[in-house]
């Protein structure tokens, strides 16, 4: 028994009242502290399930969108219809995606959908042309059941909306529509007939589809038809209404056809979600206010108790009707579930700010779900409508719709297993292509394309609906064995490191840098005194690295982490500021040279890169930069020459060198790549023969590769974009040195073919036989940065993410974890994709991954987005080592320090004070174990390196602490025995 009934078994007791009450008024302001608790980003991330068993998949349309026919076979018209006619309007629904005339063709649509249940409306005015029984006509009804026969053949249910906003045109000319409550009468009639007529082959009514968007915007912002405004009491009065007539309709379901049909019955409530301004409890219930005023409206007489909100009574005041104790108890449980909508509605997207009372908008269908359940008591939910739009433009390849979809889909299985919510359907928006209110056609909402500019109209599947029929056919997203955690361990020698642009340089020693001579005072404070005008005599003594505080105390941090390799960048333009090494900074690469062997005494190898890539800003050396930068020939032998300055003067204790960092930016000219090239071969040649055999080191170049996904994977030629961009921003620098020894083929011809087409002059240097030999296998391993994800398709549905360049349109799935750089998204899988592509592409080469980071708040020294970024992602590098079997030699978190990185560190500070953050700490677990080791597994056995500490700086270092030590003594004595002398003259 339904709350309907109860009214019913209470009516037939002669009871006079009852309060339906769903759940304790305002339990839905919860809904804001619970999901500010969650734990993050965790609950964030995607959710692998199914959903329950007899789930109803449905997707929808609304009648003026889509069946066109607007003037045949007796149909009168509709507000809509004279709406569409006057003011500004540009288009109109006279055709729309013409159903009317294609049942056969909307048939195949939802056969291929493979849903179990298609929402659709009736137009009011096609089956009583002005809007009474007495103009019945039998063409437009016959529309009806043939559309019902059809779906009943290939065993779709019906979910029947009885008005979806296109009144008859008669009643707002004689009556003036809702606002007049005569229509309550009205409307019991027309849904008694369509009851009678159809009811035997439906389970699911819907009486008004929702009634805020009629009131609110069709009588009071004059946005949709019949397009009134300027009135502040009529859309109350309106929705008054709506909420009478609905009653009507479903007592006359409950009371003739409920017994012997067994349908439900409820009404359409769309709503926004909102988000607080700031955390004060004075915003939450402003939010709850905002929801009260779109959804509470409708929602809480059905649910609760038979009249509105207390935030809108007293709001309002004089402006909102009062239910009489007779109306409320003939409101009150006239619903038989929660039928819900959600997306680019007008209940959505609200136009003007008067209702969010100074709070925010959002995308939260969970949360709504939540709040609903907490509000209303749990009612079964069915969502009636959910989806997202791509622009009018758009055709087959509708990404942004599809992974809205996608969204919507996931939060609510989400409030299913998560939340316990009881939602029992999901209803995709729309099947087709229609005429969209107040945006015309502006937009898209079909999972199946119209083209509106031929003839016959066909329908044509997008993305969405291949997306969506799959989902269907496996009732969610199952958990497949690639999404599971890996368990296992890395080799002992994995090298495990810590990145960092950069270190901090602070030439001046601090050791013993204070000549002057201080009294500890024993007897005292025990503070050291300084005595004044006399200072200690200059000493002569040994150059030592100890010198250094800043190097002692990077060093230290760097040690304190457990890493095994440490990788930053030296600056080019600093030590040799003329670019010729006769010039060098000799100070600067003491400094250098001491920092690489203290990491060295503390057992961490450091990885030193020559040249780090900044963008618009140089990093040359001003004559350099000032000479024609790197297309100069002059740049290019000079990085040689600088390099080999390098490896003569650090590589005694620097093992692993990079060249070059992540040179491929694909805003560089090509002709700037093609020198780079050069330089990183010459320096790698350099090494090679210089000063490998002695120094035993190895030498690379770093190239950036985040990973990109084909935004759809239905097909082979998916792929094509996704190669493609992968070719210029990886192939382009990597073919070259790994591969054939030229740039790859993709590029050659796609650029020659733009050239010739377009107009453009994207010229691609060629190599000579003397570069390609060059060039050509300058390597020891392949070391990539990677940080995100993105997505590529074959289209254009946002210019300011479109590649004209590759024609290619860059997106985020919106499932994926975002964090706070722009377009930077937590996607770990990726990198196992980007290693296995190196893996295959350059057979078996070793490969490390140099820098692997998320950047976050600075202030939030609890980073748990990090601590999910670096636990994923390493476990993805597991995967591909264990499982894929890349050749995976290291991986280096970045970064070191939010110092020289912001917003990346593992330490942050605050003031003079180095503070580690938890993501350190979990690495560190990660490190101890060698990878992830499986409960009980009992630790990976590998032989320590032994502790590499030098010994004579240590002697000296000693010696000199003991010679300071004895002149201060010294000095203090002769000090105390002539001031005891003067005393004693005295």
């Amino acid at each position: 028994m339904g709350p309907g009934g109860l009214y019913h078994s209470c009516k037939q007791l002669g009871v006079s009242h009852l309060q339906w009450t769903a759940a304790a008024p305002g339990t839905g302001l919860h809904t804001w502290d619970r999901f500010s608790k969650l734990p993050y980003p965790s609950d964030k991330a995607f959710l692998y399930d199914t959903f329950p068993d007899k789930f109803m998949w449905a997707v929808g349309t609304a009648a003026y969108s889509v069946e066109g026919a607007w003037e045949k076979d007796g149909k009168g018209k509709s507000i809509w219809d004279t709406f569409t006619r006057g003011g500004t309007r540009v288009s109109r629904g006279d055709v729309g995606s013409d159903s009317y005339h294609n049942i056969p063709g909307d048939l195949r649509a939802l056969q291929q959908l493979g849903v179990s249940h298609y929402r659709f409306s009736l137009s009011w005015p096609r089956i009583f042309s002005n809007g009474t029984k007495e103009s019945y006509n039998e063409k437009g009804v016959e529309y009806y059941k043939s559309l019902i026969r059809g779906l009943k053949k290939i065993k779709v249910q019906p979910i029947v909306t009885l008005y979806h906003w296109d009144l008859p045109d008669s009643l707002q000319t004689l009556f003036g529509g809702w606002s007049n409550s005569v229509m309550v009468e009205l409307f019991r009639e027309y849904a008694d007939f369509c009851f009678k007529t159809f009811g035997s082959d439906v389970k699911f009514w819907i009486t008004i589809d929702n009634p805020f968007a009629v009131a609110w915007h069709g009588y009071g912002t004059g946005v949709v038809a019949p397009g009134i405004k300027n009135d502040s009491v009529l859309p109350f009065r309106v929705g008054h209404n709506l909420l009478k007539a609905h009653a009507a309709a479903w007592h006359m379901y409950d009371d003739r056809y409920r017994s012997s049909q067994g349908g439900q019955v409820s009404m359409a409530l769309a709503s926004h979600w909102i988000k607080p301004s700031r955390t004060r409890q004075e915003n939450r219930k402003a939010c709850q206010c905002s929801l009260d005023f779109v959804l509470g409206w409708f929602a809480r007489p059905l649910f609760v108790d038979g009249d509105y909100p207390p935030c809108m009574k007293r709001n309002l005041i004089h402006r909102l009707p009062t239910f009489t104790e007779a109306e409320s108890l003939y409101v009150n449980g006239t619903a038989d579930f929660f039928a819900l909508s959600h997306g680019p509605a007008l209940s959505f997207q609200l136009i003007n700010e008067s209702l969010r009372f100074g709070q925010t908008e959002a995308l939260g269908l969970r949360m709504l779900l939540y709040w609903v359940g907490g509000e209303y008591n749990n009612p079964p939910i069915f969502v009636v409508e959910s989806g997202w739009y791509g622009s009018g433009n758009t055709k087959t390849k509708d990404a942004k719709h599809m992974y809205y979809l996608k969204r919507f889909i996931m939060e609510t299985l989400k409030a299913i297993r998560f939340d316990r919510i009881n939602v029992i359907g999901y209803t995709a928006w729309s099947l087709l292509d229609g005429y969209e209110w107040y945006r015309e056609y502006g937009i898209r909402r079909g999972l199946f394309f119209v083209d509106f500019n031929t003839a016959d109209l066909k329908r044509e599947p997008k993305t969405s609906a291949t997306f969506y029929s799959k989902l269907i056919e496996k009732n969610g997203f199952p958990q497949l064995p690639e999404n599971q955690p890996a368990q296992g361990v890395f080799p002992c020698d994995f090298a495990w490191g810590v990145a960092a642009n950069s270190i901090q340089v602070d030439t001046i020693p601090s050791q013993f840098a204070d000549p002057s001579v201080y009294i500890w005072n024993v007897s005292g404070n025990g503070e050291l005194k300084k005595v004044p005008g006399v200072r200690v005599p200059p000493m002569h003594r040994k150059y030592h690295c100890a010198n250094y505080g800043s190097i002692l105390q990077q060093v230290s941090d760097v040690h304190r982490m457990q890493v095994t390799h440490f990788q930053f960048s030296i600056n080019w333009s600093s030590i040799t500021p003329t670019g010729r090494v006769s010039d060098a900074n000799e100070t600067l690469l003491k400094y250098y040279h001491c920092f690489v062997s203290e990491l060295r005494t503390v057992n961490v190898t450091p990885v030193v890169t020559l040249w780090q890539h900044t963008g618009k800003l140089s990093s040359l050396p001003a004559p350099m930069e000032a000479g024609g930068g790197w297309q100069s020939e002059e740049t290019v032998q000079a990085f040689a020459d600088y390099a080999r300055l390098c490896f003569q003067r650090l590589g005694a204790h620097v093992k692993l060198w990079i060249t070059l960092n992540e040179p491929n930016d694909e805003d560089l000219e090509y002709t700037v790549g093609h020198q780079l090239l050069r330089a990183h071969a010459l320096a790698w040649h350099v090494y090679d023969t210089e000063f490998r055999r002695a120094q035993g080191g190895k030498a690379s170049l770093v190239l950036h590769m985040d990973w990109v996904e084909p935004a759809f994977s239905f097909n082979r030629e998916d792929s094509e974009p996704a190669n493609r961009v992968l070719d210029f921003r990886v192939g382009w620098f990597a073919d070259p040195i790994f591969g054939s020894g030229d740039y790859p083929g993709v590029m050659r011809t796609w650029l020659q073919q733009r050239n010739n087409t377009d107009l453009f002059s994207y010229h691609l240097p060629k190599f000579s036989d003397e570069d390609r030999l060059l060039v050509k296998g300058t390597y020891d391993f392949f070391a990539i940065s990677h940080f995100t994800t993105s997505m590529v398709y074959d289209g254009v549905e946002d210019t300011y993410t479109f590649k004209d360049k590759l024609k290619v349109q860059l997106i985020s799935d919106v499932t994926w974890i975002m964090s706070s750089r722009p377009n930077s998204p937590v996607v770990p899988w990726g990198l196992r994709k980007a290693l296995n592509w190196v893996n295959s592409r350059y057979k078996g080469v070793p490969i490390y991954v140099m820098a692997n980071g998320v950047q976050e708040d600075t202030a939030s020294f609890k980073d748990s987005l990090r601590v999910y970024y670096f636990y994923n992602y390493i476990n993805e590098a597991l995967k591909a080592y264990t499982l894929d079997g890349v050749n995976l030699k290291g991986y280096f978190a970045y970064a070191f320090s939010d110092q020289r990185d912001p917003g990346f560190g593992m330490y942050g500070h605050v003031q003079e004070e180095v503070i580690s953050k938890s993501s350190l700490a979990h690495y560190k677990d990660i490190i101890r174990n060698n990878g992830f080791l499986a409960p009980g597994t009992p630790q990976q056995h590998c032989p320590h390196a032994p502790v590499l500490l030098t010994k004579q700086p240590v002697v000296g270092f000693l010696s000199l602490v003991s010679s300071c030590m004895l002149i201060t003594v010294c000095l203090v004595i002769y000090y105390a025995v002539k001031r005891h002398k003067i005393a004693t003259r005295k």
